[in-house]
């Protein structure tokens, strides 16, 4: 029996397979598994970003547009504040980040765990450049911190994927109801959804072949 979709117990040594899983993870070749992911992310755009506080032991969450990709869609870019708290928590937790995604209207999500990075480099900033940033970020009128592509606080975060789910729902609200009742009735898992799982090994090996 495979172990992918199982847990070891550590009391009886005996393996428990997760019913859940085991009806709905799916592991089609690795370029399906990323462009699914990666139209998902972009049609979505915006979701949550989850760092470690830089000043405490808690996890913190912040809504955050998608600015763009790189590497074949895998990594992730965002602006930020180089002097706000999210900088900060990066800075000192690169390695403890998350950037979830979740459609409310299908159910699907996705989750994408790495390690962050923060640049200020004025050629990378302009090149990610948006002018809505100047709704954000705002006009200090001083002709510096004007919300410009050479505005001193703009900054771009990276997010280099180390691991990636991509949860995508087969059916409608309604078809998933349905399906969810049968389930609850006969007592088995209902496969509604399809879950994607892309380790440290296939994002390093779609990443080297898509350099940029």
């Amino acid at each position: 029996m495979s172990t992918e979709n199982a847990t070891i117990n550590t009391t009886t040594g005996k393996q428990h397979v997760d019913p859940y899983k085991a009806q709905n993870s799916e592991d089609p070749p690795l370029p399906q598994k990323v462009q699914d992911l990666v139209d998902f992310i972009n049609q979505v755009k915006f979701g949550m970003l989850t760092t470690k506080q830089s000043d405490g032991e808690y996890l913190t969450s912040r809504c955050m547009a998608l600015a763009a990709t790189e590497h074949g869609g895998i990594d992730l870019v965002f602006h930020t504040n180089l002097f706000s708290g999210k900088t900060m928590d990066l800075t000192a937790h690169p390695q403890e980040t998350n950037m979830s995604f979740l459609d409310p209207i299908s159910g699907s999500w996705a989750s994408i765990s790495g390690t962050a990075s923060i640049v200020s480099d004025p050629n990378t900033v302009s090149k990610y450049y948006s002018p809505q940033l100047k709704a954000w970020i705002g006009d200090m009128g001083d002709g510096v911190h004007d919300g410009g592509p050479t505005d001193p606080r703009i900054g771009v975060i990276k997010l280099e994927a180390k691991l990636a789910t991509h949860v995508a729902s087969k059916k409608g609200i309604l078809g998933r109801a349905v399906d969810t009742v049968k389930g609850a009735i006969q007592g088995n898992v209902p496969p509604i959804n399809s879950i994607r799982e892309l380790s440290t090994e296939e994002l390093a090996e779609w990443r080297k072949s898509h350099q940029e």
